[in-house]
């Protein structure tokens, strides 16, 4: 099965035009989706807003056995899903089976969170203007949930809206990303064909802008959450209205490698950090701020322990890093690496690129003047930059518009603490790539890398609203 379908619902939908999906790795056609418009958009609000009545009287009790449901099945399914990731997106076929374990984990957990998160009970008569009352607050679902998720993680991050959203009692309308509709649609269909689903409580469209602005210009949907460019965040916070939005968008990750560090450790984290999934990760690793003291000796080690990364076809197991997403995609990385180059700075690895797979590239010399460091490559391109110490790499790592992850590797206590005070980002790593993220924690960034926060718990609170209660 490679043809992608509409779910306006629980009603399965074709139409005759259809786009088509190739392989980023060969070439070949991998899927097809069908081309949606401005109205199929809207029918799919529609029915989200009629079952989000139904949804939101369903019980806890089925909306956690429906997860759970979804994660057997996706456990049942698992190798197909990998597969189907790896034919539309590129990504090494062991990764692509490790995204959907953590598929499973994400939807096991949301049934798990929403067991146990309840509201409480407030003191009314804590000050002398109150008096004694029963008063406490609830949860209660915000309605419907408009989801957009992009490439990289086709599978994962969908769960990270879906889980969360349909578990709080919620009506979802998910748009996937274009380059993995396949992908989508096989993972809604296993919530849409369960025996514990809400009826209609998902409905699934496909398609760029206009759908997209078609899904968060209506009044529709109370959430919109996003997970992509900055670019296309501006546009949905200034066109959304009066919503809760949240938004994971882009980051420059970085991290400083302090002199007390395991520099052998540290290298091998980094390089996996920085290349791992093409280095198409909103927390890649990008800049690399090393003490100066250190600086030669862990260039080398860097430079060595990215040679011993596989690159290759997808599909063989060994293979570690595959091909980038599109042409763009390469055109634009070469270029930021050939002017990095002209500007002064070192490629520790020749420079190469083949069809669509970009090699490893370990630039040093670089200034924090020069693109490759000032902006989200999105590419499996790391910076190696000379620090005098941490009062001189965190003014570097915070001067920068995003703030999603980064890290250190240092043995000091006392740096340790100054990073987790200093350092501006939503997540701060000790020793270990800022690439590192478990399911279950809150994740998402400050500045221009984002709004609210994913992971089960706290995207539940972001797709909920707390109703307060008074009985005097």
């Amino acid at each position: 099965m490679k043809e992608a379908k509409i779910f306006f619902g629980s009603k399965e939908v074709g139409k005759a035009e259809v786009s088509q999906r190739k392989s980023p790795y060969n070439g070949e056609v991998v899927s097809t989706a069908p081309v949606c418009s401005e109205e199929d958009a809207k029918k799919a609000l529609h029915i989200a807003k009629e079952a989000a009545v139904f949804a939101k009287k369903s019980t806890l009790a089925q909306r956690c056995a429906w997860l759970l449901d979804v994660a057997k099945k996706l456990q049942e399914n698992k190798e197909d899903l990998a597969k189907t990731i790896t034919d539309e997106v590129g990504k090494p076929i062991t990764f692509s089976r490790i995204e959907v374990e953590r598929c499973i984990e994400t939807i096991t957990l949301s049934a798990e969170t929403m067991r146990t998160m309840h509201g409480e009970t407030i003191n009314t008569d804590a000050m002398p203007s109150g008096k004694k009352t029963l008063s406490f607050f609830r949860r209660e679902p915000a309605g419907v949930v408009v989801a957009i998720t992009p490439f990289n993680f086709p599978l994962n991050l969908v769960a990270h809206k879906l889980g969360p959203a349909l578990v709080a009692g919620n009506a979802v309308v998910l748009k996937p990303t274009p380059e993995a509709p396949l992908t989508a649609y096989k993972f809604a269909k296993l919530f849409i064909e369960s025996d514990y689903a809400v009826p209609d409580a998902l409905s699934v469209v496909y398609g760029d802008a206009e759908v997209g602005n078609a899904l968060i210009t209506s009044d529709i949907p109370r959430v919109i959450s996003f997970t992509g460019s900055v670019p296309v965040g501006n546009i949905i916070t200034k066109n959304a209205g009066i919503k809760k939005i949240g938004l994971e968008l882009g980051g420059n990750a970085a991290t400083f490698i302090e002199k007390s560090a395991d520099l052998a450790y540290a290298a091998t984290k980094c390089a996996m950090g920085a290349f791992v999934n093409s280095g198409q990760v909103c927390i890649s690793l990008q800049r690399i701020y090393v003490q100066e003291d250190i600086y030669d000796e862990f260039a080398e080690l860097m430079a060595k322990a990215t040679k011993k990364l596989k690159v290759g076809s997808p599909y063989d197991e060994e293979t570690f890093m595959g091909p980038l997403i599109d042409d763009e995609s390469c055109e634009r990385a070469m270029a930021w690496v050939d002017a990095a180059i002209k500007e002064g700075a070192i490629p520790l690895l020749v420079p190469r690129l083949e069809g669509r797979t970009f090699y490893p590239c370990v630039m040093a010399n670089v200034r924090d003047d020069m693109a490759i460091i000032c902006e989200e490559v999105f590419a499996p391109i790391v910076s190696l930059v000379k620090v005098a110490d941490f009062d001189d790499a965190v003014e570097r790592m915070n001067d920068s518009p995003y703030g999603l992850q980064f890290s250190v590797f240092t043995n000091d206590l006392m740096l340790t603490n100054r990073a987790i005070e200093e350092l501006d980002a939503g997540g701060i790593v000790i020793n270990d790539m800022p690439t590192l993220r478990f399911d279950i924690q809150p994740y998402g960034g400050v500045k221009l890398s984002g709004v609210g926060r994913e992971g089960p718990r706290f995207a539940i609170e972001e797709m909920t609203e707390i109703k307060s209660i008074v009985i005097c």
